[in-house]
């Protein structure tokens, strides 16, 4: 035992003594507080140089850098940290670089990127892409009284609609997570789903912001988050997400196609709604598969307005993308390259765009997912209906976070005292071919020799029977 404490105590004697200056370096104890590189759960991601990234020269990073300044109104202007996300707080320096900034062509726009940003292609762990779809904003018919026509109601959020953590004045709350409903003073209860809401749970509250003409209208401005509503005067009402009813989104395009009534290659939010209008009573049945049900708050835009996404900024239609909003910051720009059928269903678009994150929504997650959202109307709603495609992701980083630079300013581990130590306590290993190896007599004296000398066995117990006989005597000798 005290072998063993003072060969420890060398051990760490050594350790922190000062090395000599033969080329190795002195330990700092402590080490230095160094800021870790970024971590995105779940990603994987690789520094890439400007010059490979296929299509970034011919971008129009003037668009582009307008969308990022417009996200920088909202960056600016928060006042709360956005959590142990990856970007952190760290937009804020490129953000004061562009609205310091007067640059009116793209080859400055393409330069403030390239001066204030890190390149990193980024996917999902074990994965080599990302993967896109596309959003829009529904232009609808709709009526503020109901008629026989309109009788489908825009719920406006209840006042008996609960999320843990927020008033009940918050505007837009989380699209994701547990929601209650209050019962009495304190009892709470999940929320109702949507076959309960379309059958009455809330009617007759004053909840209606408007009024539709089918359940499919409201569906599609459900999945979309936003909406403009033309009204039978000629006046346009717009609604925008303000709350879910707590329970998580289901596909009914995946459902069609579990099912198999619209085959995978063929499925577009077109085809949902010519199944669903042909098939009234089956969409009925399937709508109710997804129990999520989204509802709005009427926001005051006009018809040239662009929708307003979950940063609080008006989306730009090409520019502005939904992403998970748990993993990543409003505002960062993405690179986002590949080809889809922008022209028609078959056709295979180039793809090589600068786009902000600026929306999220509650489909949308992983590190390299992404929603892009193409503007209002029906020509945005065909495009955007038909993508579900895997395109490549590369994230802008901004330099104070460049996870290269961080990497060469970690300390290096300790080296290994082996010179030193190796003279006071040698290391015997076994040799390869130990019937060549000398026979060694070692001491008695030796622990070696304690260690590895044959210990003779105590001799075999004897097989003797019992002698049941006698034993039966024994007993009846007491017993008498």
């Amino acid at each position: 035992m005290k072998f063993a404490i003072a060969a420890a105590a060398i051990v760490v004697s050594l350790s922190l003594a000062p090395l000599p200056a033969d080329g190795s370096h002195a330990r700092r104890l402590p080490y230095p507080k160094l800021a870790l590189p970024f971590v995105i759960s779940g990603s994987q991601y690789t520094p890439v140089a400007w010059a490979d990234i296929a299509g970034w020269r011919d971008d129009d990073h003037l668009a582009a850098f307008r969308t990022f300044r417009a996200s920088c109104t909202a960056i600016s202007g928060r006042t709360g940290s956005p959590g142990d996300k990856a970007l952190s707080g760290s937009l804020r320096e490129p953000c004061r670089a562009a609205k310091a900034a007067d640059i009116a062509d793209n080859t400055r726009a393409r330069a403030f990127f390239q001066e204030h940003f890190e390149p990193l292609q980024i996917s999902r762990l074990g994965e080599d892409s990302g993967f896109v779809t596309g959003y829009y904003e529904p232009i609808i018919d709709g009526s503020r009284m109901r008629t026989d026509v309109y009788n489908v109601p825009v719920y406006r959020r209840p006042s008996n609609l609960f999320v843990r953590g927020y008033n009940q004045d918050s505007v837009g709350l989380p699209n994701k997570g547990e929601v209650f409903r209050k019962i009495g003073r304190r009892k709470l209860v999940p929320y109702y789903d949507r076959a309960q809401i379309e059958d009455g749970a809330i009617a007759g509250r004053g909840l209606e912001i408007c009024w539709l003409k089918d359940q499919t209208d409201l569906l599609f401005a459900q999945i979309q988050g936003s909406a403009r509503v033309h009204l039978e005067d000629g006046s346009t009402i717009r609604i925008n997400y303000d709350a879910h009813n707590g329970y998580p989104y289901t596909a009914v395009g995946r459902v069609l196609i579990d099912r198999g009534i619209i085959p995978k290659d063929q499925m577009s939010m077109q085809k949902i709604r010519e199944w669903m209008e042909q098939n009234p009573e089956g969409a009925r049945e399937v709508r109710r598969q997804n129990r999520s049900y989204t509802f709005f708050r009427e926001v005051q835009l006009s018809d040239k307005d662009e929708a307003v996404g979950a940063q609080g900024v008006p989306l730009t239609p090409g520019r502005s993308i939904a992403v998970d909003k748990s993993l990543h910051v409003y505002g960062t720009p993405f690179f986002i390259e590949g080809e889809l059928p922008i022209e028609s269903e078959r056709s295979k678009t180039p793809f090589r765009r600068l786009m902000i994150a600026q929306d999220t929504g509650s489909a949308i997650t992983g590190p390299a997912r992404a929603d892009l959202y193409f503007g209002a109307g029906a020509d945005a709603g065909r495009i955007s209906g038909r993508l579900r495609h895997n395109m490549r992701f590369v994230m802008l980083v901004p330099k104070s976070l460049d996870p290269v630079a961080r990497g060469r300013k970690m300390p290096l581990p300790d080296p290994r005292p082996s010179a030193r130590i190796a003279k006071l306590f040698p290391l015997t290993y076994p040799l390869k071919n130990p019937k060549n190896a000398p026979a060694a007599a070692p001491s008695a004296a030796s622990p070696e020799a304690d260690a590895t000398a044959t210990v003779p066995l105590p001799p075999a117990r004897p097989a003797v029977k019992p002698d049941l006989e006698r034993r039966h005597r024994r007993h009846e000798g007491r017993d008498g």
